[in-house]
């Protein structure tokens, strides 16, 4: 496979075919010199890399293709840019269409559903790829590169150098989507105010220990309390300890299943998402493809102690921290509502937002100063008192190039040239540098990045440490994302209105996941639906011959163990 992806310029040469329209590689020359530096790639390789897209894309010439992908400054830039470059250099017009994750999951689940060509490729989080290596939906891409995609899949794409293949690869150890973009949840934290001696001494008299990033969650909320309720005001503005949103809407869902109850502790201890529970609270056994149930009743973990713990800690943290009005936002307005610079620390933050929390002041940026010198870091998030070490740690979106059978092959052909154009290492540099959310080694250790990286809050040293492994996507636990997604935000927000307690919420939120999995069972016992990887639940128990025997942990008598906290450097010398 690695012999297939990587080639030398030379290889690549005899590819070039004289009588090629040189206003093309005109075209690749003018892009390459004006807009796509810097590059982990020579500027010979960069035009022999655009030779070979050149002619790979010579039967597609005048076509005119649509794809879809999330609203975030690295879509943006593909959109209004990136289009315009692969237009001019291959023939091939894209119109590359932004909507809310919400509306584009929709789109997919709509494809998959309906099996019409709604566009002919998506940019959709690796989270679904349980769904579609189950569904059979999605083209198979390990098999696809090496037969009929053969003749449009570059030799210099180097799958090894993407830091998130393993997020879009599938329990048959196949390929299912093509990563485009990728971040991280992290915890962020007004470094400026965390190192001002009178507040680190005011904290260490009350608490007995040491401001800084904190290890726990217990931490957190002594430092969120302490900031709301001791500090209260720095430099004339009211500042809060804790950052968060609530609306009631799909991102308040994924806000959730975005790791917050592994977070706190909930799942099995492995990576990428644990075994035999994951952290959906979703159980399914080493070995297995089927899902057994989410409730503790059939092993799973979803209303059990730790997963009822995070859920009560989302909602209070949010009523008694959070400036106000924090729980009418949701995930897109969370970001300038942080940038306002009234919040101590978030406990955590998508590093999908860096490029907007780099802006200089003069756009309303006040987590800068007036140099444009960042005034804020990031470190790992805090874990709760369920967390065990072997555990994840967080989440990383990797949002990937996803091909649907139901898109007719020349057309995917051509779509499939795109993903692959604005991922290559031709154009990664600089497209990382506009949306900072890095997919290659060879984009995140280039010297540009080296020397960018003091005024990134500690984004390239994350990125360039061993510890990003245990930031992983949602699991292959998972079997039908679309299904299962919509139940979250709606149990949650049930929460945060409070029309259920969290334990309520939590049962149902099982329940109903339990429920909508026995009908994929259904479906895949009587036609195969899910390719014999559906679920297959347990039959219920009672909850004790669960909880604390190998399904849900047993709750602690003490959920608030003593507060721990590390100095920022410390965690930045073991990031290097």
């Amino acid at each position: 496979m690695k012999a297939h992806f990587k080639t030398s310029v030379a290889a690549l040469a005899l590819l070039w075919l004289p009588g090629q329209a040189m206003a093309d590689m005109a075209a690749a020359e003018k892009w390459i010199d004006s807009e796509f530096q810097p590059s982990s790639l020579s500027r010979e390789d960069q035009l022999a890399e655009m030779e070979w897209f050149i002619k790979a894309a010579e039967p597609f010439q005048g076509m005119e293709i649509n794809v879809l992908s999330e609203t975030i400054p690295t879509h943006s830039y593909e959109s209004e840019t990136l289009t315009k470059a692969f237009e001019e250099i291959t023939g091939i017009k894209v119109n590359h269409q932004l909507l809310g994750e919400g509306e584009v999951v929709q789109a997919v689940q709509t494809q998959m559903q309906t099996n019409r060509n709604l566009y002919d490729a998506y940019v959709n989080d690796a989270d679904l790829v349980g769904t579609h290596s189950r569904l059979q939906s999605a083209v198979n891409l390990t098999d696809w590169m090496e037969g009929e995609g053969a003749d449009v899949t570059s030799p210099t794409l180097d799958l090894e150098d993407f830091i998130g293949v393993a997020s879009a690869t599938g329990p048959d150890g196949k390929l299912w989507q093509l990563p485009d973009q990728q971040f991280a949840n992290l915890y962020w934290f007004r470094k400026d105010w965390f190192d001002r001696p009178e507040i680190k001494e005011k904290f260490k008299e009350k608490y007995g220990y040491e401001l800084g990033v904190p290890v726990n969650w217990s931490a957190y909320e002594d430092i969120a309390d302490f900031f709301t309720n001791d500090v209260k005001e720095i430099d004339g503005v009211r500042v809060y300890g804790h950052m968060d949103y609530g609306k009631r809407a799909p991102d308040l869902g994924w806000r959730m299943t975005d790791a917050w109850l592994s977070m706190a502790g909930a799942g099995s201890k492995g990576l990428p998402n644990g075994r035999p529970i994951d952290e959906w609270g979703i159980r399914m056994e080493e070995g297995s493809c089927n899902p057994a149930g989410a409730s503790v009743t059939r092993g799973g973990a979803a209303n059990g102690p730790a997963a009822v713990y995070a859920i009560r800690k989302w909602d209070e943290w949010l009523r008694q921290y959070a400036p106000p009005g924090a729980a009418d936002l949701d995930f897109y307005q969370s970001l300038p509502a942080l940038s306002q610079g009234n919040v101590a620390q978030q406990i955590f933050w998508y590093t999908a937002f860096t490029a907007d929390m780099v802006k200089p002041k003069s756009e309303g940026n006040n987590t800068v100063d007036d140099e444009g010198n960042l005034l804020w870091k990031m470190a790992p998030s805090p874990h709760g008192p369920y967390w065990e070490e072997g555990m994840k740690l967080g989440y990383q979106d990797v949002g990937s190039w996803t091909l649907f059978k139901s898109t007719p092959v020349d057309r995917r052909k051509a779509a499939w040239l795109y993903a692959q154009f604005v991922t290559s290492k031709t154009v990664d540099v600089k497209k990382s540098h506009v949306g900072l959310t890095i997919i290659r080694d060879s984009t995140v250790n280039h010297e540009s990045f080296t020397e960018r990286s003091p005024k990134l809050g500690g984004l390239v040293e994350f990125y360039r440490s061993p510890d990003r492994v245990l930031w992983t996507d949602t699991g292959v636990n998972v079997p039908d994302y679309p299904k299962l997604a919509q139940i979250w935000w709606q149990q949650i927000g049930d929460v945060n209105s409070g029309a259920f307690t969290p334990q309520e919420a939590m049962d149902r939120l099982a329940g109903e996941m339990d429920i909508t999995m026995a009908r994929m069972q259904a479906a895949d016992e009587s036609a195969n639906v899910y390719g014999g990887c559906g679920p297959r639940l347990n039959e219920e128990k009672d909850p004790s011959e669960w909880i604390g025997k190998g399904g849900a942990k047993a709750k602690l008598e003490n959920e608030k163990p003593q507060g721990e906290t590390i100095v920022y450097e410390e965690i930045v010398k073991r990031w290097q």
